[in-house]
């Protein structure tokens, strides 16, 4: 029997948008069953051991919860964010861990231009004036359009790449991104010139952060940075909060440093009630929820299902971050169990 655990947030932050794929992908294959694991943010290593997969939202995967596991072979991410997983600890412990990166990349870099058209028109300065009376005399500042503009990113990847395939139509000038990690051919095809992070900061009209989270990325943006940046500019993160140093970033639109921001994401979350940023009308706050569309739930779930189906036939699931566990005996004698 193939075990699968589903996370227990699932039904608490995701009720009515993961059950489909379930029932679609794994209910109807012989020999699979799974179950709502218990109610814990931190994986708890003797239930996590219980199941051959386990199908996971936001739950915490520490180094000390994946010591001594046997039979669990996969953790299928439903998104593509892995800060919360210790990545290397679960390679030791013969566990691959899978994404689901075709779900996530056109939502997020909607997500991403959504925010360029608010900022770049004001949209909700001007929906505020509207409700409390008043008309576009009371504006206090004009919008723009995005011909000619510089539209930079940080990482130019799986969203980053998106975002710009989606923005070749909208006239934007020059397209540029920092990624030491990008194939310059890929790049090039997308027209986008591969700079350094300070160039992205000092020359870019909109700022996008298309990084991941991990020991490098965090906090790489912060007062040096944002202080690089024109006043005309906007600051876009619909990352993960804690790559930008949350407190320079307030400070920076409190004394205008920048033109604004749009924020999917907070170094805590959800956002505490007497945030500073919470006062300020040149941001646009989202609940790391803008991305959260009808699509990306359904796809979300079939493409962690996909993943958790190819394990169960023995298979190399596709999207593997820890490609090195792979070639691990462990891991291959798991996959073994299930051929």
């Amino acid at each position: 029997m193939f075990k699968v655990g589903i996370t227990h947030d699932f039904y608490v932050e995701a009720k009515g948008r993961f059950e489909a794929a379930l029932e679609q992908k794994l209910a109807p294959v012989e020999g699979i069953v799974y179950e709502e694991m218990p109610a814990h943010p931190v994986a708890q290593r003797e239930v996590i051991d219980r199941y051959d997969a386990i199908f996971a939202l936001a739950v915490k995967f520490p180094r000390e919860s994946l010591q001594g596991l046997n039979r669990l072979a996969l953790i299928a991410r439903w998104g593509v964010g892995y800060d919360m997983i210790a990545v290397d600890a679960l390679t030791e412990a013969d566990v691959a861990l899978a994404i689901t990166p075709n779900a996530v990349r056109r939502p997020v870099a909607e997500a991403i231009l959504t925010l360029i058209f608010a900022l770049s028109k004001n949209l909700f300065i001007q929906d505020r004036i509207v409700r409390r009376g008043a008309w576009r005399s009371d504006l206090p500042s004009l919008g723009s359009t995005l011909e000619g503009k510089v539209l930079g990113s940080i990482g130019c990847g799986n969203i980053g790449a998106e975002m710009f395939r989606l923005s070749a139509s909208l006239g934007f000038g020059r397209f540029i991104a920092y990624d030491p990690y990008a194939n310059p051919e890929t790049a090039m095809a997308l027209g986008v010139e591969l700079v350094t992070l300070d160039e992205v900061m000092r020359i870019s009209d909109f700022v996008a952060v298309n990084t991941l989270l991990n020991a490098q990325t965090r906090h790489m943006i912060g007062a040096e940075q944002l202080r690089m940046m024109k006043s005309t500019a906007y600051f876009i993160n619909t990352a993960r909060g804690p790559i930008v140093d949350q407190a320079a970033l307030t400070q920076a639109l409190q004394e205008n440093w920048i033109a604004g921001a749009g924020l999917d994401v907070f170094e805590r979350e959800p956002i505490e009630k007497d945030d500073p940023l919470l006062q300020l009308d040149n941001v646009i706050l989202a609940p790391h929820g803008l991305a959260w569309t009808l699509e990306i739930a359904r796809d979300n779930g079939l493409e962690a299902c996909d993943n958790i189906l190819a394990v169960a036939r023995g298979l190399v699931p596709a999207s593997v971050v820890n490609r090195e566990v792979l070639d691990r005996p462990g891991f291959r004698a798991k996959l073994a169990r299930y051929c």
